[in-house]
């Protein structure tokens, strides 16, 4: 059983930074996907970013120069750095993994963490 576990939400101003963790279980991480989404109140889950086996990461077009993903296979831990934050980053964050080569934003992922939340204050 795959378990993800996510912390490092809270509350900052704009402008400010936050790192997320997401702790993961089990075999997925050293070879699977792994992929933070995000949902703000009223709207749908949107792709934030995705990192594959080989540490290749895409990023979602809102958070492009401003997020970074990264992964330390020591300590099964998936990180999401989010730099310059602005008010409309404010959402649920949720770590996501898959199985298999595609990590792909759109992708179905097979396991999700009950996610954190990110609260920027303008």
């Amino acid at each position: 059983q795959v378990q993800l576990v996510e912390s490092g939400g809270g509350s900052v101003q704009a402008g400010g930074s936050l790192r997320l963790s997401c702790e993961a279980s089990g075999h997925i991480y050293r070879t699977g996907c792994m992929a933070w989404y995000r949902q703000a109140p009223g709207a749908e889950r949107e792709g934030v970013a995705a990192i594959d086996g080989s540490e290749l990461a895409t990023y979602g077009d809102s958070v492009k120069g401003r997020f970074t993903i990264s992964r330390d296979n020591a300590k099964n831990t998936l990180y999401l750095q989010m730099n310059s934050l602005k008010f409309e980053d404010t959402a649920m964050y949720y770590c996501a993994a898959k199985y298999g080569p595609s990590c792909r934003l759109y992708d179905a992922m097979d396991y999700w963490g009950k996610g954190t939340v990110v609260n920027i204050s303008s």
